[in-house]
């Protein structure tokens, strides 16, 4: 291998994907490194595979910035490409009247997002539109959906190539060191042989590794806030035996820094109850079967039909999360790094939910960051 290019991205889940595709677009050579042996393996493959419209982010965070207009993106790419997805809607439901004033701060700080299409409804809109939930109160989010988050992947491989990027699957990165106006990074292939590759630019989109592969740069991820906390989350499908039919995305009051186990719905109608939240020390992706209970309790609040006897184990995925436990917000990293010293290199780190959704956005974002190298 001998790579010398413009940038290369380290990672190929959907945030380093869209950034390539867009750093190919915009004329530059491209070649991205993936430790695994196919595109989108880690978080990609294994979320609720919805489009968030913007609601729950503090105004002014790069999470609510990045969301909306990824969003918009999102559904304008999907359409234009055929990439399978549906503007199916979101109910995010009061049980009880104490909550219905949480709804109303939701509304409020959506519109501060530039979401203005919520709209508050009673129980009985909420009935006539999906009789299986039970609600006081609900706030209806019509430009909320899901995505086949696989073929979309794809969808960015394809454009990156065409445009003239390199994809190197199985590919481990070792040392980055910034030597003579570019960057050298150590790349380990499916061989096991380790050679060199040069790039005026270094896209960190590692996720879970993403603050691994900062500290090979150089980069004190403790001091600046870098350490990734890994986050678990398992979900369960709902048999049809339940007798639970849904059209839209139906969500908890969020009580805390999470948004509580919801359901979502695939393109085939199929309802998936997750996920819960479980910090863990190292990737692992078994489902705990004797959560079953402990979900159902949770989703009858607003599922009354639900019996921990409908649940069969899907499937785990983990979150590249920054807030450890105790903490409640942290914002996405998407920060070019020249005032540290590190010109060129754009860390992209504690990109979970709703990275799917920002990913467009985000990958604007990381070519206007470099548009001077």
């Amino acid at each position: 291998m001998n790579v010398d290019v413009d940038a290369v991205v380290i990672g190929a889940g959907i945030v380093g994907l869209a950034s390539a595709a867009a750093l190919a677009a915009a004329g530059r050579s491209v070649f991205v490194f993936e430790r695994n042996h196919a595109i989108a393996r880690e978080t990609s493959a294994r979320n609720s595979e919805v489009i968030h419209a913007g609601i729950y982010y503090p105004p002014g965070s790069l999470k609510a910035e990045l969301c909306v207009a990824g969003r918009i993106a999102l559904y304008e790419r999907c359409r234009r490409l055929r990439i399978p997805h549906r503007a199916c809607g979101k109910w995010i439901v009061a049980t009880d009247a104490d909550e219905v004033a949480t709804l109303e701060t939701l509304r409020t700080r959506a519109q501060a997002n530039g979401v203005f299409d919520l709209a508050l409804r009673d129980a009985g809109a909420v009935r006539r539109r999906e009789p299986a939930v039970r609600a006081v109160a609900a706030l209806h989010s019509p430009s909320s959906g899901i995505v086949d988050t696989a073929a979309l992947c794809l969808s960015f491989a394809a454009e990156s190539e065409q445009h003239g990027a390199v994809l190197l699957k199985g590919s481990e990165i070792g040392d980055i060191e910034r030597r003579g106006g570019a960057w050298t990074i150590e790349v380990r292939g499916p061989d096991g042989e380790s050679q060199p590759a040069r790039a005026r630019a270094v896209v960190n989109a590692a996720g879970l590794a993403s603050d691994a592969v900062a500290a090979r740069a150089g980069f004190d991820v403790d001091a600046l806030g870098y350490r990734i906390h890994p986050c678990k989350g398992d979900y369960f499908s709902l048999a049809p035996a339940a007798g639970v039919h849904l059209d839209s995305l139906v969500y908890p009051t969020p009580a805390g820094p999470g948004l509580g186990i919801h359901a979502t719905i695939d393109l085939a109608g199929r309802i998936r109850l997750g996920p819960d939240a479980e910090y863990v020390a190292g990737i692992r992706y078994d489902v705990d079967a004797t959560k079953a209970d402990r979900f159902a309790e949770a989703v009858r609040r607003f599922l009354p039909a639900v019996d921990a006897g409908h649940l069969q184990p899907e499937m785990a995925g983990i979150r590249p999360r920054l807030a450890a436990p105790g903490e409640s917000f942290r914002d996405f990293v998407v920060r070019e790094e020249s005032d540290r010293g590190a010109p060129g290199f754009v860390n992209l780190i504690g990109i979970e939910s709703p990275g799917l959704t920002a990913a467009p956005a985000i990958a604007d974002r990381v070519v206007s960051l470099l548009s001077s190298f």
